[in-house]
C-alpha cells in the first residue's frame, strides 16, 4: 500500500478523474513550469495534443474545458464552481486565456488538436503541451499521462514514479500489496481495516490533520449531494437526460457485523466478481448513459454483495485478490472500443438524437 487516502479521495471538477482532473493538473503543473523557467513572456504560441481516450471522449468529459482552466493556473482540487463558470465564459467570449494567469494568448477549445486514433505507447491518456516563441522556436513541451484517479506521470518519468511507489510502500508501518497481506495485517493486530489504514496515514501526518483533512472532504461530498438533490431539469450534452438524484433520494444505513475484515473483503469479492468484462461506451463521449444507471446498478450490486457476505460465514472459493488480478488480466485482453473511446457498444450503436 502506497497510495494513500487522500490521494484516492481527491477534490477536483467533474465528471472524470482520469479525463478532466487529471489533463487540468497537468495542464496546471504544466504553466506553472513556464513560470519558473522564466519563459512566460516568450510565449507567443501554443499547442495542446490529445491523444486517444482523451480526445475520442474529451468533449464529453470536459477535458478541454479543464485544460484551459489549468493552463490559467487554476487547481481542481482549489477552483470554485462560480470561477469555473465566469473564467470558460470569458475564454468563449474574447477566444483568449490566460496562460498562468498573466499572459493573454489567443487560444480556445477550438484550438485543441484531437487525435483519437493515435495511441501513444504508454498510456491511452496522453496529452502533450507546447509553447513557441515569436521566431516559431520550441520554448517548452512536455507529454503527459493522465493513469487515472486523477494521477498524472510525465513521460520518461513513468519507471521514476513506478520507483517511488515502491519505495515509499517500505516506509509505511504495516504495508500491504494485496487484499491477502491486509487481512493478515487485521488477524495479527486484531484492529479492523480502517484502523490499519488509520496507522499508515499516521506516519506521514497527524491525527488532527487527518481528521482535518476527511471532515473536509466529507464536507465537500455533502455539499455535492445537497445541491444535487436540489438540482432538476436535463444534464448538460444534449443527450436530454433527466436529472433524477431529488426523486431517487433514499438513505440506508446499516452497522453490525459488517466490521469484520472478513467480511467486507468478501464483499468487495462477490461486487467485482459480477463486473468482470464491463464496458465502458458512454454514448456522445458523455458520462450520462449508460454511466449513470450502470453507477446506480452498480451501488444496488454492492449492497446485495455486502448482505451475501453477512449472511454467509466468512468463507468463500474466491479471493479478492484473484478476482483483482483476473480483473486486469481481463482489461488487458479487452478490445480498446470498449475502454471510454466512444468507438464501440451502445456508443455506436445507439443514435444521440
Amino acid at each position: 500500500m502506497a497510495v494513500g487516502v487522500f490521494d484516492l479521495f481527491s477534490i477536483g471538477i467533474g465528471p472524470s478523474s482520469s479525463h478532466t482532473v487529471g489533463p487540468m493538473r497537468a495542464a496546471a503543473v504544466f504553466a506553472e513550469e513556464l513560470k519558473a523557467l522564466g519563459k512566460l513572456a516568450e510565449v507567443a504560441s501554443l499547442r495542446v495534443d490529445l491523444f486517444g481516450s482523451l480526445a475520442a471522449t474529451g468533449h464529453g468529459h470536459g477535458t478541454m474545458t479543464a485544460i484551459l482552466l489549468g493552463l490559467e493556473g487554476f487547481h481542481p482540487e482549489l477552483i470554485l464552481p462560480e470561477e469555473v463558470e465566469e473564467r470558460l465564459a470569458a475564454i468563449a467570449e474574447t477566444g483568449k486565456l490566460q496562460l498562468a494567469g498573466s499572459v493573454q494568448l489567443p487560444y480556445g477549445v477550438k484550438d485543441m488538436i484531437l487525435r483519437p486514433l493515435t495511441i501513444l505507447p504508454r498510456h491511452t491518456n496522453g496529452m502533450t503541451f507546447t509553447v513557441s516563441g515569436a521566431d516559431g522556436e520550441v520554448l517548452h513541451s512536455v507529454t503527459f499521462f493522465s493513469v487515472g484517479g486523477g494521477f498524472i506521470v510525465r513521460e520518461g518519468e513513468e519507471d521514476a514514479a513506478q520507483k517511488e511507489l515502491e519505495e515509499s510502500k517500505k516506509e509505511l508501518p504495516l504495508p500491504f500489496r494485496t487484499a491477502a497481506e491486509l487481512l493478515e495485517h487485521c488477524r495479527k493486530t486484531s484492529w479492523s481495516i480502517s484502523e490499519v489504514m488509520r496507522v499508515n496515514e499516521e506516519d506521514s501526518r497527524t491525527e488532527e490533520e487527518i481528521r482535518e483533512g476527511l471532515l473536509h472532504i466529507y464536507s465537500v461530498m455533502e455539499g455535492c449531494v445537497e445541491v444535487s438533490l436540489k438540482r432538476e431539469g436535463l444534464l448538460p450534452g444534449g443527450l436530454k437526460v433527466r436529472r433524477r438524484a431529488p426523486d431517487w433520494h433514499e438513505r440506508l444505513m446499516k452497522e453490525g457485523r459488517d466490521h469484520d475484515p472478513d467480511y467486507r473483503e468478501n464483499a468487495a469479492e462477490i461486487a467485482m466478481e459480477h463486473n468482470l468484462g464491463l464496458t465502458c461506451d458512454p454514448i456522445g463521449g458523455l458520462v450520462q448513459i449508460p454511466c449513470i444507471e450502470r453507477n446506480a446498478i452498480a451501488a444496488a450490486k454492492a449492497i446485495n454483495a455486502a448482505k451475501m457476505a453477512l449472511w454467509g460465514d466468512g468463507s468463500h472459493r474466491v479471493s479478492l485478490d484473484e478476482v483483482i488480478v483476473t480483473m486486469r488480466e481481463t482489461g488487458r485482453d479487452m478490445s480498446s472500443k470498449y475502454k471510454e473511446t466512444a468507438m464501440g457498444g451502445l456508443a455506436v450503436n445507439v443514435v444521440e438524437c
